[in-house]
């Protein structure tokens, strides 16, 4: 299983998308501050996740997320 999440930032209010086999420990990478592209942004908070078969799966609907703009996505 693979995991589709998007994050919303508490101190900047931006959204961010990723996907994971491992979706704890990957939170808890952002939230540490060893994830480059989300360490401004601390701390982070699950809004939506989506679980997919594969990586590949996952993948392709994080690209599909991230090209209607994520706050779009979540109002739909």
């Amino acid at each position: 299983m693979h995991f589709v999440y998007i994050l919303l930032s508490q101190t900047t209010k931006r959204y961010y998308c990723g996907e994971t086999a491992d979706l704890q420990d990957r939170i808890t990478r952002h939230n540490a501050g060893r994830s480059k592209s989300t360490k401004a942004g601390i701390p982070w908070e699950v809004v939506k996740t989506f679980q997919v078969e594969n990586r590949s799966e996952a993948r392709i609907l994080e690209r599909k997320i991230k090209s209607r703009r994520i706050s779009r996505f979540l109002t739909h």
